[in-house]
């Protein structure tokens, strides 16, 4: 009987570790296209972010728009609520992340700029923030973003011709202030953009700015063979 317990206890803890052993710490990820690189924790529950598409352009998901866009865009979204949610890009106690990368048309690739790089998802720069608050106004709604704090703004240094910005930066939204971590990189053709954009709550966010540092370190342009 002795001898039976100990080929069970040995069996058991077999099965545990093959079971751990199972479950990888990360979620690795690329886009479609194989260019852009970057992990997350595997705490964090993936989510399709084809609404936060919808929500960032303003196309309807059944017009030409937005049809064209899907095939030059490619987007995911990870949240690590219990409760996960493509709401939680713009408000959260819980840290959200949001990839996306384009592939430029002609027309965005003679415009694109470093400030274009900041604004690439939320207003950002003086002149984009002005404009959201005119149409917020012309639209007889107040804005959903306010009180904007600039935290950190970094020009990215990268290979192979690349460029890139990296800003931090508060909106208050309701009566919480969110803080975004944000990267933008633009491909050393002009012909790419790859973004990725972390936030929380500013509590959280004080508090876990070391984690998100290690899932932005992570976030890469990638060579392809050819």
């Amino acid at each position: 009987m002795k001898k039976a317990r100990g080929l069970i206890a040995v069996t058991v803890a077999i099965l545990m570790l093959s079971a751990c052993a199972g479950q990888p710490d990360f979620h690795y990820v690329r886009d479609r296209a194989g260019t852009t690189y970057f992990k997350v924790p595997s705490s964090f529950t993936q989510l399709n972010a084809d609404p936060i598409e919808m929500y960032l352009s303003g196309d309807h998901p059944n017009s030409a728009a937005a049809l064209v866009r899907a095939q030059r865009v490619w987007s995911t979204a990870f949240d690590q609520s219990a409760e996960p949610s493509v709401d939680h890009l713009l408000g959260s106690t819980d840290p959200f992340v949001y990839a996306t990368v384009h592939q430029l048309t002609e027309e965005q690739r003679d415009t694109i700029s470093l400030n274009r790089l900041r604004d690439f998802v939320l207003p950002v720069t003086d002149q984009m923030r002005e404009l959201y608050t005119q149409q917020a106004v012309a639209t007889g709604q107040p804005p959903m973003f306010r009180n904007f704090e600039l935290l950190n703004d970094e020009v990215l240094t990268l290979d192979d011709g690349a460029r890139g910005v990296r800003v931090r930066f508060n909106y208050q939204i309701g009566n919480d202030v969110q803080t975004f971590d944000h990267t933008a990189i633009l491909d050393e053709k002009g012909a790419t953009v790859s973004v990725m954009l972390i936030g929380c709550q500013s509590a959280c966010f004080r508090k876990r700015a070391a984690e998100f540092d290690k899932i932005e370190s992570t976030f890469k342009l990638l060579r392809l063979p050819g």
